[in-house]
């Protein structure tokens, strides 16, 4: 039943429930972003987060059938993102490649390898049914990741009803956030990162490897990137070619809109959620809202233009993000 009332939709904006769906359409958009975030502070501009959540989604599924446990597809999901995201760095990095035209390389790779592996392994059927409860479910299912219902939570007004019963991928999300800016801000290796992005001339002069740090920072992008995948896949219970829907290219988005920083991506990523939440809920519902659903799926992607048009402040990327970076030529 859909949760917009007679009242209209002014009811439906403080309703609970509308900001628990938007959490979760978030989620996986948040989880790339960040990735996107520690990478693009080294100078790796990532736009191949969209292939490294597909192959996620993927492997996640394959491997929660496989082991018929569902963490384990989510820590399968993750390396299969991390992997995907070696050949980015490779080409990028130590190839010195233009990294846009690598980003599009993993992309098309991840699509046709996701494609080519789902026919093989499971014909035109499709992958197998989902089972939501782990104690009944026969053998070859997909296991999913359930909710979890942090005890008295629900108890609380406003914020805690809307985090009560959430995938624990959410809460991971959320912590993240935090973590992801302590450790940019407020760590040693975070300013490595930072100085690496900025100046890799005189990161290295300071005695700081710019490709190990790069590479690292690419695959840790990755990693979330597959998690954000298998948050996606196993949250369903299933895979079909090409879920991930663009969803990479909008944490992409997201992570400019809030200006290479983890809290200024994840308002982003809320803000997406938020737009898809709503449309999802306005095409359940009938009357006069419904027709306004498609409009208010498209209001956060205007809004993304304003602020890259910079409207909303100029959004400036670390100076080295893009430029490849030449330890010989430097020397």
């Amino acid at each position: 039943m859909s949760i917009v009332t007679a009242s209209g939709l002014w009811t439906t904006l403080f309703d609970a429930n509308l900001w628990q769906a938007t959490l979760r359409q978030a989620t996986p958009l948040a989880l790339a972003a960040l990735g996107g975030v520690i990478s693009e502070r080294s100078g790796v501009v990532n736009i191949a987060m969209e292939g490294m959540m597909l192959v996620g989604a993927f492997f996640a599924v394959f491997y929660s059938v496989i082991f018929a446990n569902a963490a384990i597809g989510v820590v399968m999901g993750m390396v299969a993102g991390g992997i995907m995201a070696l050949f980015l760095a490779y080409g990028a990095i130590h190839l010195r490649a233009d990294q846009i035209v690598m980003g599009v390389a993993v992309n098309l790779a991840a699509l046709g390898l996701t494609g080519y592996l789902l026919f093989n392994k499971y014909g035109t059927n499709g992958t197998p049914q989902s089972c939501f409860a782990p104690p009944a479910c026969q053998k070859g299912s997909v296991y999913t990741i359930p909710d979890y219902s942090v005890p008295l939570l629900h108890r609380l007004p406003a914020v805690g009803q809307i985090l009560f019963q959430q995938s624990p991928i959410v809460y991971v999300m959320l912590g993240l956030v935090v973590l992801v800016h302590i450790f940019i801000f407020r760590t040693t290796l975070g300013l490595r990162i930072r100085a690496v992005g900025e100046n890799p001339r005189a990161a290295d002069t300071a005695g700081i490897n710019v490709q190990a740090v790069r590479y690292l920072t690419v695959t840790l992008s990755g990693v979330l990137s597959g998690l954000a995948g298998a948050y996606l896949s196993l949250t369903v219970g299933s895979f079909s070619e090409g879920m991930t829907s663009g969803r990479g290219f909008i944490a992409l988005a997201a992570m400019i809109f809030g200006k290479w920083t983890p809290f200024g991506a994840f308002g982003a990523c809320m803000l997406f959620g938020f737009g898809q939440a709503l449309y999802v809920d306005l095409q359940n519902t009938s009357g006069p809202l419904q027709s306004y659903s498609t409009l208010v799926a498209t209001l956060p992607y205007l809004l993304t233009i304003v602020a890259l048009a910079g409207f909303i402040g100029r959004a400036i990327p670390p100076a080295a993000d893009g430029q490849p970076y030449d330890p010989a030529a430097a020397g």
